[in-house]
């Protein structure tokens, strides 16, 4: 008998938990249209690329945009994808028709090949938008410690700079 109810609860019991995983159909709402007045931020360029610039030199672009849309701009957020690229831009909203920029500055310090983004979160038509900027970062030049004459190639500078007369 023990024997019976316990090959029953051991054919019930999974049917009982895997029948309490189901769950009914979900109804998702349809996407809401997008409004036909809402901003848009119209960008002369989404990518800046340095080229290859010196350790310590200027890491700053400028990204020019337009509000090409009927209401006023609102950017909410910038947020560069690391530490090291920082943008800066207009809290205050921006007028259909106004042209604005965001400020975005690489820490130049570093050295090597970059390939950073910007996402900027705002009321725009389509939210949000990424910038890019790359390049190269070389390090500054090291100066010897006995800088070469390059007359002699390679035979380090003297003190007679071309005086002759070794009796002064």
């Amino acid at each position: 008998m023990i024997r019976k109810g316990l090959i029953t609860l051991m054919f019930v019991l999974p049917a009982m938990f895997s029948m309490a995983q189901q769950t009914p159909p979900a109804t998702t709402p349809p996407p809401a249209a997008p409004d036909p007045n809402a901003p848009v931020m119209n960008f002369q360029t989404k990518e800046h690329d340095f080229g290859t610039i010196q350790q310590d030199d200027n890491g700053t672009y400028m990204f020019m945009f337009t509000n090409t849309g009927k209401e006023p701009l609102v950017i909410k957020e910038a947020h560069g994808s690391c530490g090291c690229t920082v943008p800066r831009w207009p809290h205050a909203p921006i007028a259909p028709g106004q042209t604005d920029t965001i400020k975005v500055t690489y820490d130049t310090h570093r050295i090597g090949v970059f390939v950073k983004t910007v996402t900027i979160t705002s009321n725009a038509k389509e939210s949000p938008v990424i910038l890019n900027i790359k390049g190269k970062v070389l390090s500054k030049d090291s100066y010897p410690a006995f800088p070469t004459n390059n007359e002699n190639s390679g035979v380090p500078y003297t003190n007679n700079w071309g005086n002759t007369d070794q009796n002064h």
